[in-house]
């Protein structure tokens, strides 16, 4: 198959969607399939690159001057590639593809990544919509989507050829004992009731040490809590690493506090390095601890459970080996190639449902939808 992935970026910063994606296309490519990602660009070209991945730029912007040009580069790459498959990965590309061609002779399938933005109801364009998880799934379904296009491929890490060259970082010992966080610095990773439920558990363990491993927006409001609370010496803020196995490894407890999460990669990686793992239960993390056997589920926005479940992990050493054992148990079903097996039957069956050699023009109001859509996606824009 000739297989284009859409994508707003493919910028190495923990972004769980690109991540994806990347993997996806390395393990496509590695089974033969003629692959090309199209993206505003990033550093993962040279990766791509070595793994028989095609990278063109192409730009994605949020305004709406600029969705001419974005059609007019889709359209070179269509005419360019005649790919069988275009596997959109966020809001602009899904729009772009199923509106920016008058006649098209592909598949559009759409992955909905981050359920919990109300701009997730546009990837409904896909031909077959694929969600990361089953109460992903549930959640479109509810929005409207007919379940007869539905589809679920829940994440997994295991064998990422994102890490496959890399040897793990050798970091200094953590303090004892650790708590391990790895999330984007967002208030939506519950680092909030995270720093909360740490204060808390300092009275009763004042020796404990937070590793915060993450970056974004609103690190520097973290941090300003983290200095209310008294805890500014024990909760570090590591920042963005690009390879975070060494602070799993090395994990006393590892915390995931997210409000939303509809099927965090992370949680893969805390268990295949055989973490004891307290998150919280919402979207797909009771699907990646197997409903709470691998791992104990707490309530979100909820720092007095959270501080409760970490303090039982750090003081029951018969709990903590229970969990982390049964973290490690059963994790093929998280394997990169079962990812990448399951996103291919969808486009098999796909292309044998919708015959796309024979689809028909697009209507002048589909076509001034796009428009309209366009308007309010966001993007990372380069030169085609």
């Amino acid at each position: 198959m000739k297989i284009v992935h859409l994508s707003n970026h493919a910028l190495n910063v923990g972004n769980g969607i690109v991540n994806v994606m990347v993997d996806l296309a390395c393990m496509q490519a590695r089974a033969g399939h003629d692959v090309t990602i199209a993206s505003g660009g990033g550093g993962f070209e040279e990766l791509l690159a070595r793994h028989g991945v095609r990278h063109v730029l192409l730009p994605q912007s949020p305004r709406p001057s600029r969705v001419p040009a974005m059609v007019a580069g889709f359209n070179r790459l269509v005419a360019r590639i005649d790919p069988d498959v275009v596997h959109a990965h966020m809001m602009t590309g899904a729009l772009i593809a199923r509106f920016g061609v008058l006649r098209r002779r592909f598949v559009l399938v759409t992955t909905v990544h981050n359920e919990f933005q109300k701009s997730a109801s546009a990837m409904r364009v896909g031909d077959r919509v694929v969600a990361v998880s089953e109460a992903v799934c549930e959640a479109m379904a509810r929005r409207g989507i007919p379940r007869s296009r539905l589809a679920v491929v829940r994440n997994g890490t295991l064998g990422t050829p994102r890490l496959a060259d890399m040897a793990a970082p050798s970091l200094p010992a953590l303090a004892r004992p650790s708590i391990v966080t790895v999330a984007g610095m967002y208030e939506r990773k519950g680092i909030r009731d995270l720093l909360h439920a740490f204060a808390a558990l300092r009275v009763r363990l004042p020796d404990a040490v937070l590793y915060l491993v993450g970056e974004g927006p609103d690190r520097a409001a973290m941090e300003q809590l983290a200095a209310q609370l008294g805890v500014t010496q024990h909760a570090r803020f590591v920042g963005f690493v690009a390879d975070p196995r060494g602070y799993l490894a090395q994990a006393d407890v590892f915390v995931l506090a997210s409000h939303n999460e509809p099927g965090g990669l992370v949680l893969s990686e805390a268990r295949e390095h055989g973490c004891a793992i307290v998150a919280t239960n919402v979207g797909g993390n009771p699907e990646m601890l197997d409903g709470g056997a691998a791992g104990l589920l707490v309530p979100p926005h909820d720092p007095a459970s959270l501080a409760g479940a970490l303090e039982k992990l750090l003081t029951d050493r018969d709990a903590h080996a229970r969990l982390a054992a049964r973290a490690l148990e059963d994790l093929h079903k998280f394997s990169v190639q079962r990812v990448s097996d399951g996103y291919l039957a969808i486009y098999e069956r796909t292309l044998a449902s919708c015959q796309p050699r024979r689809f028909a023009s697009l209507t002048a109001g589909d076509a001034a939808t796009a428009h309209v859509g366009m308007a309010d996606t966001a993007g990372h824009s380069a030169p085609l």
